[in-house]
């Protein structure tokens, strides 16, 4: 059963599969702020991102001596989560370790999500608890896709991307199949805070951004008074992606990185894995705001 959010400004929609955001309206406006998963573009809509960002190389990871298949984004987003705790602005959201995992990643884990609606704003909750008798390694990503344009003012290329601070955003470049280009950058952003979006930006796939100063970003137009804002916790990353002429634009604050070409290592060596000993826990968050 999905889990309905709702504020005096908003509702939100979560459904256990992936525990994913499928809706996020405005009460006075009525208007959707999250894509619509139409298959024509992308049926996704707010994925998790576990426990890889991006794909591996040749689409197997080594760890414990083992080797593991991982498709792209890992197998969070596909499996069922238990709806532990709801109450009328609150959701949390729980995935364990099974057997079917431990064919994929042999770590114990848990993986918490908890939503929180305040206002017109919708925190998002990650924590990764290590379950295990040993270290346990992975990635983590968030992956929202929000409607551009939104509420149908304006154009897509209207719109812009407004980083709390200024930025020198270096963009790095993935394959089709997800894996990073070596060698392949080039600066799109050069002591600024405002980086307008075009649809040829994503004709070589996503933009992808290392080191992060920022907090916070807003889309926004002048042809619309309608925005989001999407400020991140612990994730020090961030993918900028849509599919061709798509109505839609995704802000991914990330702990992690695809594969290079090549890549030979293990998990434990992927960039911006995170390493916990057992008993351990770690957190990161996202914060919706929708005007």
């Amino acid at each position: 059963m999905n889990a309905i959010l709702s504020s005096e400004t908003a509702t939100v929609e979560i459904k256990p599969l992936g525990a994913e955001m499928i809706s996020f309206k405005r009460k006075d406006t009525g208007i959707e702020y999250v894509w619509s998963g139409d298959a024509a573009f992308w049926t996704g809509r707010s994925p998790v991102l576990f426990p890889i960002v991006g794909s591996v190389y040749d689409g197997k990871v080594r760890a414990e001596g083992g080797t593991y298949e991982l498709k792209n984004h890992g197998f969070a987003r596909n499996r069922e989560f238990r709806l532990v705790d709801s109450e009328s602005h609150r959701a949390v959201f729980h995935l364990s370790y099974d057997e079917e995992t431990l064919a994929m990643y042999p770590y114990k884990f848990a993986l918490t999500l908890t939503y929180t609606l305040e206002g017109s704003s919708l925190r998002i909750q990650y924590r990764v608890d290590n379950d295990d008798d040993k270290a346990i390694y992975f990635q983590l990503g968030t992956h929202p896709a929000f409607n551009c344009p939104i509420g149908g003012e304006g154009d897509f290329e209207d719109y812009r991307l407004e980083f709390e601070q200024e930025e020198t955003l270096e963009r790095f470049y993935v394959t089709g199949g997800n894996i990073q280009i070596p060698n392949k950058s080039e600066i799109v952003l050069e002591k600024g805070s405002v980086l307008p979006l075009k649809r040829e930006q994503f004709e070589e796939g996503a933009m992808i951004f290392r080191d992060v100063n920022s907090d916070s970003v807003t889309l926004r137009s002048d042809s619309s008074s309608r925005s989001v804002k999407v400020s991140y916790e612990n994730f020090p990353y961030m993918g900028v992606w849509q599919p061709k002429n798509a109505p839609f634009v995704c802000i991914e604050p990330w702990h992690g990185l695809a594969d290079a070409d090549k890549f030979d290592g293990e998990l434990k060596d992927k960039e911006l894995a995170v390493e916990l000993e057992p008993g351990e826990y770690f957190e990161a968050a996202l914060v919706i705001e929708v005007k």
